[in-house]
């Protein structure tokens, strides 16, 4: 997508409501909504988990923060993840379902699946 002011980093919360309607938006203004069919949508969120996955391939374990990363590694990553997330909101969105609540849902669910235990 386009970079724009309004999408400056790191200066607020995004809701899933917001990059679904500007994900919409874009879409219907090139025309694109012809294009997006739950299986087309499926199809390029895989794609994209691909990417995603390359770029961790054959770096064995990666701490957490990812400390000896480069600043383009991770600006990499930060492309490829948000590639995933817009795919998946879009791909939500074209089924007509409520991807946020659909995950606190299954958050609840999985609460009672697996109930915390004294180890």
């Amino acid at each position: 997508m386009d970079k724009c002011s309004e999408c400056s980093r790191k200066t607020r919360d995004v809701s899933l409501h917001e990059i679904r309607d500007r994900l919409a938006e874009f879409a219907e203004v090139r025309g694109w909504d012809q294009y997006h069919s739950p299986r087309n949508l499926l199809l390029a969120l895989v794609g994209e988990v691909g990417e995603l996955s390359e770029i961790f391939q054959w770096k064995g374990e990666v701490a957490r923060g990812l400390p000896n990363w480069t600043a383009d590694d991770k600006e990499h990553l930060e492309e490829e993840l948000s590639d995933v997330l817009l795919y998946l909101v879009r791909l939500a969105d074209v089924c007509g379902l409520d991807l946020g609540q659909a995950a606190l849902t299954k958050i609840v669910k999985n609460g009672r699946k697996y109930p915390i235990t004294n180890q």
